[in-house]
């Protein structure tokens, strides 16, 4: 089993992670996730912080910021 965790911006998407990671919250709350999950950075999503889908057709990424 590998530590390495990987993390991919999408083209006009989420951003992945795949690893075990921590998030933390504003409040220093642990939110808890799964080994492979995705990132909301639209701002569409009503699962925020996790990708909900809800960016396919509405969110186009600056440049420079997509895989």
């Amino acid at each position: 089993m590998s530590d390495k965790v990987q993390i991919r911006i999408k083209e006009n998407g989420s951003i992945r992670v795949k690893g075990t990671v921590e998030i933390v919250d504003a409040d220093g709350n642990v939110i808890e996730t799964k080994s492979d999950f995705s990132l909301c950075r639209c701002g569409l999503s009503k699962e925020k912080p996790f990708c909900d889908g809800s960016h396919k057709g509405n969110f186009e990424a600056a440049e420079g910021l997509s895989s």
